[in-house]
């Protein structure tokens, strides 16, 4: 791949994108300024910090999991089937990327709640009660996190070359055999930096976890709604898991930079 060719700046241009990064870098700063790094061992090993991070990552890897296993299967059909509706039914499974994540909690609470389309039949049929509760903690965040797989998934299924798939199925190699074989293979980097994301989103949910979930804990209690609670009571030891937050989505998104822009 070719390196950028380098320009000379305008003057008024670099100004302005000066701005736009202190706009960012800025906050930040103040969060690694402020944050109280002698007491920051005592903020992480305290009992509830650690409960909350247990929880967080117990509840955001099921999430991916479950998001691996419903979202890979619907970016195929969405990559490979034409249907009539399929845009408007991509719209509604993706929606939550751009929905507020309170109106997500509402609308799991309208689904699944005891008194939801479907939260009614679940407690009565079977004794099943989502809102208020761990799994009440994954629905949440699967239901934020999975766009993110699927919509990556889906890009990685439009651009495969189809040769090769058809080459295997030329040797007389099955549909299973095919997609076990060859097709998730080569879109392995796509399925990896879907996970990754979709795991560092369902991470940092906050709005619809509190809204479906609460915030009890032990059971509901993730790391972003720890550092809410936090904020009113002991400020500084929110910005430490804060801090632990924010180093995870860094990660994340250095990690994830070439898959998204191509190496410099």
């Amino acid at each position: 791949m070719t390196r950028p060719r380098r320009e000379r700046v305008p003057a008024a241009l670099g100004l302005l994108a000066g701005l736009g990064a202190a706009f960012f870098i800025l906050p930040l700063a103040g969060l690694l300024a402020r944050a109280p790094w002698g007491d920051a061992l005592t903020a992480l090993s305290a009992p509830e910090t650690l409960e909350a991070l247990r929880l967080s990552l117990v509840a955001s890897l099921t999430a991916t999991a479950v998001s691996l296993l419903l979202g890979v299967p619907l970016a195929w059909v969405y990559a490979r089937v034409e249907f009539p509706g399929r845009n408007l039914l991509r719209a509604l499974t993706t929606l939550p990327m751009v929905l507020p994540p309170v109106v997500g909690g509402i609308a799991l609470l309208l689904a699944f709640g005891r008194r939801g389309l479907l939260g009614m039949l679940l407690e009565r049929g079977f004794g099943i009660t989502l809102p208020f509760t761990t799994a009440g903690v994954v629905m949440a965040e699967t239901f934020v996190s999975m766009p993110f797989l699927v919509l990556t998934v889906e890009a990685g299924l439009r651009s495969l070359d189809s040769r090769y798939e058809e080459a295997a199925r030329t040797l007389g190699a099955g549909r299973w055999t095919v997609l076990g074989r060859v097709t998730l293979p080569l879109i392995a980097p796509s399925l990896f930096a879907g996970a990754v994301l979709s795991w560092a989103r369902a991470l940092g949910e906050f709005g619809a976890t509190i809204t479906f979930a609460g915030n009890f804990p032990g059971r509901t209690q993730t790391m972003p709604l720890a550092v809410y609670l936090l904020l009113e009571s002991r400020p500084e030891a929110s910005f430490i898991l804060s801090l632990v937050l924010l180093a995870v989505s860094l990660a994340v998104l250095v990690g994830l930079r070439d898959r998204w822009l191509g190496s410099p």
